[in-house]
C-alpha cells in the first residue's frame, strides 16, 4: 500500500480539497449549520403560522388583493356605464398620463403639499415632544391636550378650520380687523391663498401623532448618557446634537417617511375644505384620481394614477428601508 493511498483512507486533509465536517446527513438535512443566537431569524413552525393567520388573511384579502387588482385595471379601458366588455389596451393610460398637464400639476402640488406638511411639522413636533419630556407642572395634562387633534376625524378637522377661514366670520379675519391688519381675505378661495391655509391645517391636524413618536423616543433615552454629557459640561445644545439627536434619529427618520407617504396619499380634509379648488390649485393626486374615477368614471385611467402613486411611495419607503441597512439598524 503507497502512502498516498494510506493518506487518502486515514482521512487526512489533501491540498484542494475542502476539509470533512464530520456532519452526517441527517445533521446536514436538519439544518445544523444556520447561524443561531438572539437576531437570528428562524422559521415559524406549524403553530406559528395558525398565530399569523388571522393577521395575514385580512392583509390579502383588504390589501393585497384590492392592489392587484388595481394594478390589473389600470391597463384596461374600464369606464362607467358602457355596455361593451373591458378591454386590454396595455400602458395606453400611462402614455396619456405623460401628456396629462393637469394630473403633472396635481403631482407637483402633491409634493409641495406632502413637504410642505411633514417639515414643519417635524420641527414643531420635536420642540413640543422636547418640551413635554422636561419635569414641568401639568406635564400629563399638556400631554393629554396636546393629542386632542388626533382623536378628532379628520373631515370634523376640515369642517371646523373651515369656519375659522370663513371670509365673513371667521376668528381669523376677525382677530386681524380686532388687530387692525386689514379686513381679512378669503383664504380658501384665493389662488395663493388656498395652498398654504390647506398645509396650516394639515400640519395642525398631523403633530399631535408626530410628536407622541418622538416623545416616546425620548423617553427610551437612557438617562446615564445625559448625566455622562452633564458631567462634561456639555451644554443644553451640545447635548441634544451629541445625546438626544442620535438616539432619536431612527424613530425621526422613521415617521418623517410615514408622514410624508401619509400626506401625499390624504384625502379627506384637503376634500372638505377646497375640493380641490380654487382652479385646482389644491387638487392633490389622489383627489384628481377620485374625480376622475367617481365623477367621470373613468376606472382605468383612475388606476393608473394610483399605480403611479404607488410606485412613488415604494420609492421613498426604498430610500428609508436602505437607509436602515446602511446604518446598521437591527429593527
Amino acid at each position: 500500500m503507497t502512502s498516498a493511498t494510506a493518506t487518502e483512507r486515514s482521512g487526512e486533509r489533501r491540498p484542494g480539497k475542502r476539509p470533512r465536517t464530520g456532519r452526517g446527513p441527517r445533521e446536514r438535512r436538519s439544518g445544523g449549520g444556520r447561524p443561531k443566537g438572539p437576531g437570528a431569524i428562524r422559521p415559524l413552525d406549524r403553530g406559528g403560522w395558525f398565530l399569523v393567520l388571522p393577521a395575514l388573511i385580512p392583509i390579502l384579502v383588504l390589501s393585497v388583493g384590492p392592489l392587484l387588482y388595481g394594478i390589473a385595471l389600470a391597463f384596461t379601458d374600464a369606464q362607467s356605464g358602457r355596455t361593451e366588455p373591458t378591454r386590454w389596451i396595455g400602458t395606453l393610460n400611462f402614455q396619456d398620463l405623460l401628456h396629462d398637464t393637469l394630473f403633472r400639476d396635481s403631482f407637483g402640488i402633491g409634493l409641495l403639499w406632502a413637504v410642505g406638511v411633514t417639515v414643519p411639522q417635524f420641527a414643531l413636533a420635536l420642540g413640543l415632544a422636547l418640551l413635554l419630556d422636561q419635569n414641568l407642572r401639568f406635564r400629563w395634562p399638556a400631554r393629554a391636550l396636546a393629542i386632542i387633534p388626533w382623536a378628532m376625524p379628520e373631515v370634523v378637522v376640515g369642517i371646523m378650520w373651515r369656519l375659522v377661514y370663513n371670509a365673513d366670520a371667521g376668528i381669523l379675519n376677525e382677530t386681524l380687523r380686532d388687530l387692525g391688519l386689514g379686513e381679512g381675505r378669503d383664504w380658501l378661495s384665493g389662488l395663493a391663498t388656498a395652498l398654504p391655509a390647506v398645509i396650516v391645517v394639515g400640519i395642525w391636524a398631523g403633530m399631535p401623532q408626530t410628536t407622541v413618536v418622538l416623545l416616546a423616543g425620548l423617553r427610551n433615552t437612557p438617562p446615564e448618557l445625559h448625566e455622562a454629557a452633564a458631567l462634561d459640561g456639555a451644554g443644553a445644545w451640545r447635548g441634544f446634537r451629541t445625546v438626544t439627536w442620535p438616539a432619536l434619529r431612527p424613530v425621526a427618520l422613521a415617521v418623517t417617511a410615514l408622514n410624508f407617504v401619509w400626506s401625499f396619499n390624504s384625502f379627506a380634509l384637503v376634500y372638505v375644505l377646497t375640493n380641490g379648488g380654487p382652479g385646482g390649485r389644491t387638487r392633490l393626486p389622489m383627489l384628481f384620481a377620485y374625480e376622475e374615477a367617481f365623477r367621470y368614471g373613468q376606472f382605468g385611467y383612475a388606476a393608473a394614477m394610483g399605480c403611479v402613486m404607488v410606485a412613488v411611495v415604494s420609492v421613498v419607503l426604498s430610500f428609508r428601508l436602505v437607509g436602515r441597512l446602511r446604518g446598521g439598524e437591527a429593527g
